[in-house]
């Protein structure tokens, strides 16, 4: 997870150290708007509102070690949507306090700030209704468990429903490990309810929240500056030829090479997913049959990066091997499933 955190006061400064030491398995970089001469903190030369629109494009969660209002009017103009924006997360300059302020489920504000809440010792608040009284969030399930939510004004029925006890009934193609929660009803019919299929059309309620399962894993490779269109629109090609969906798609891979490429990144931008990286090393350290080039090994030290990488962050079985065009190649992967309420 990249996390920026930024501190108004020297003692703010002091708690955005403490953060970044107590979550060594996060990439979490400090900023500071006054003076600091603590190793490791960035000063901010620019506007803090100008920072703010960077980390909103750059970070997957952006930490304010201040008055809440100061978060609150430099967040103000770059929010966007929930299923968009980074968590935003603010806490007083003495670390007392962790207050979960936007993307609570799915930007994983609420999740962060109990981790950050039980690791410096500070009280979080966290005021999302469901979470609260103990109700299941379909936000926060599909966050976890890697599905897209088709329609977000259902999602928000399906809290409002279960805060009200109504009927909302539960189907899925994909088993689902623990018990059902409280509020959701086992059903293929009704009024109400939540279904997940890979079939982005299927409604079995008269009312049906929608989770697609994003199963797709795209591995792809390109010539050095490819327009990043010409890209998108040879992946889209593929997609389509294979009947696949955009909704499924969870990752774009490729080989570190690559970890700058603008083609690929605004490609995972498209899709809304992360782009993931790796090294030759882990890639060729990935089990299974896959379509050797001698020429691309000669390269990269792969011999086929974008079947491997396809497979290579969660398994699966390779759905479509390597097809290239103009310098493009792309595979694609059908990852396992494994899902489970919280």
């Amino acid at each position: 997870m990249r996390i920026n955190a930024i501190a108004f006061s020297t003692n703010g400064c002091r708690t955005a150290i403490r953060l970044k030491e107590a979550f060594p398995e996060e990439d979490i970089r400090i900023f500071a708007k006054t003076q600091c001469d603590t190793l490791g903190v960035e000063r901010v030369e620019e506007k803090a509102s100008v920072w703010t629109g960077k980390s909103f494009e750059e970070c997957d969660a952006i930490v304010y070690i201040g008055a809440i209002g100061i978060a609150v009017r430099y967040i103000a103009p770059y929010i966007k949507a929930k299923t968009v924006d980074p968590a935003i997360v603010g806490m007083d300059e003495h670390g007392r306090w962790a207050i979960a302020l936007l993307a609570g489920h799915i930007g994983g504000a609420n999740a962060l700030t109990a981790r950050i809440a039980e690791r410096l010792g500070a009280e979080p608040i966290i005021t999302t209704a469901t979470d609260i009284n103990g109700k299941f969030s379909v936000d926060t399930f599909a966050t976890v468990n890697n599905l897209r939510i088709m329609g977000l004004r259902t999602a928000q029925d399906v809290s409002v429903r279960v805060l009200d006890n109504a009927f909302v009934g539960f189907t899925t193609e994909i088993p689902v490990e623990g018990d059902l929660p409280v509020g959701l009803t086992l059903a293929d019919s009704g009024e109400f309810g939540v279904s997940i299929s890979t079939d982005i059309e299927k409604k079995p309620f008269d009312t049906t929240m929608r989770l697609v399962p994003m199963d797709i894993i795209l591995g792809v490779g390109c010539k050095r500056e490819t327009d990043p269109e010409k890209m998108k629109g040879f992946v889209s090609s593929i997609l389509k030829e294979e009947g696949i969906p955009d909704q499924r798609v969870g990752a774009v891979c490729s080989i570190d090479l690559k970890k700058d490429e603008a083609a690929i990144l605004e490609l995972a931008k498209q899709y809304r997913v992360p782009a993931k990286f790796f090294t030759s090393e882990e890639l060729m350290a990935v089990e299974g049959e896959f379509t050797k080039s001698d020429f691309v090994k000669s390269i990269t030290s792969v011999d086929c990066v974008c079947e491997r990488s396809s497979v290579k962050p969660y398994g699966g079985e390779i759905i479509r091997r390597k097809t290239a065009k103009d310098g493009m190649t792309i595979a694609i992967c059908r990852r396992p499933m494994e899902l489970k309420f919280l």
